[in-house]
C-alpha cells in the first residue's frame, strides 16, 4: 500500500488582536516504508512516490489555519484511496513461515489533526508550543498470493478490515524570517494513545511572492506504529511536499 500523509506548518502575518485566517491545499510527494497486515498475514512495503501516484485513484489533502495574537488552531484533512499491486515478503499467521508472494491491497486512508498552539517566544525567531489530536481512519481489503509454500500457507489468502484510533501529540514549531517575505519552517510532534507512538518531522520554506499568496516547499515525514487485532500499520510516509497558502 501507498500513502502520504502531510500536517502544513502554516505561517501568518506578523502577529495582532485582528483574526487572520490562511487556507492551503497541498501535496506531498512521498514514499512509504514499512509493514502492513490484516489477520496475522503481514507484508513489508518499500514504495516511492511514482508508485502512489501509479495507484491513486482519489486524493484530497487541505489545511485551514486561524490566528490571534499568540494563539494559533489549525484543522487538517486527508483523503486518499489508493489500489496497489505488487510482489512481496509474505508472513503467514503468528510469523510461523515467510514466503515470497503478490500482494493486492485496495485501501482507504483518512487522516485529520486539530491542533492549537501558543508563542512562547517573539523576537526575530518565533516558537510556538503545539498541542493536537491526530485522528487516522484505515480500510483495507488485502489478497494475498503465495507464489510457493507448503499447505497450509500456499495458494491465495484474503483478509479485509478497518481500523480508526485517535493520538495525542505534543510539538513545537519554529519560525525564523531571512527577509521580509521569506521564512524558514521547523516542525516537530511526537505523541501516542491509539498507536504505541507516532512522530512527525518538518523542515521548509515558505515565499508570500504576492499579497495573500504564500507558496510552500519543504520535506515532510510521519510515523505510525499501530497493532491492535491482527491489523498493524508500522508506516513511514516521508518526501518534499509543496503547498499553496491562501490569506483571508
Amino acid at each position: 500500500m501507498c500513502a502520504a500523509v502531510l500536517i502544513a506548518s502554516p505561517t501568518l502575518a506578523d502577529t495582532t488582536d485582528d483574526w487572520q485566517f490562511e487556507a492551503t491545499p497541498y501535496l506531498i510527494m512521498a514514499g512509504m516504508d514499512g509493514e502492513i497486515g490484516l489477520r496475522g498475514h503481514t507484508a513489508d512495503v518499500d514504495a516511492s512516490f511514482g508508485d502512489i501516484l501509479d495507484n491513486l485513484e482519489a486524493g484530497f489533502m487541505g489545511m485551514i489555519t486561524a490566528q490571534q495574537g499568540p494563539w494559533t488552531a489549525g484543522f487538517d484533512f486527508i483523503y486518499m484511496k489508493l489500489k496497489t499491486e505488487d510482489s512481496f515478503d509474505i508472513s503467514g499467521p503468528l510469523g510461523i513461515i515467510s514466503v515470497g508472494g503478490d500482494l493486492e491491497v485496495v485501501s482507504k486512508l483518512t487522516v485529520w489533526q486539530a491542533s492549537l498552539g501558543y508563542r512562547i517566544f517573539d523576537d526575530t525567531t518565533e516558537v510556538d508550543l503545539i498541542g493536537a489530536v491526530r485522528y487516522t481512519d484505515l480500510d483495507m481489503d488485502m489478497k494475498v498470493t503465495a507464489t510457493f509454500a507448503p499447505l497450509p500457507f500456499g495458494g491465495s489468502r484474503k483478509a479485509s478490515g478497518s481500523e480508526s484510533w485517535v493520538d495525542a501529540v505534543v510539538g513545537t514549531r519554529v519560525v525564523h524570517p531571512v527577509s521580509e517575505n521569506v521564512s524558514l519552517i521547523g516542525y516537530a510532534d511526537i505523541g501516542a494513545g491509539g498507536s504505541d507512538l507516532t512522530y512527525q518531522l518538518a523542515a521548509g520554506l515558505n515565499w508570500e511572492f504576492s499579497e495573500g499568496f504564500v507558496a510552500k516547499v519543504g520535506y515532510r515525514g510521519i510515523y505510525w506504529d499501530y497493532e491492535d487485532g491482527g491489523t498493524v500499520w508500522d508506516i513511514t510516509a516521508s518526501g518534499p511536499y509543496l503547498g499553496l497558502g491562501i490569506r483571508f
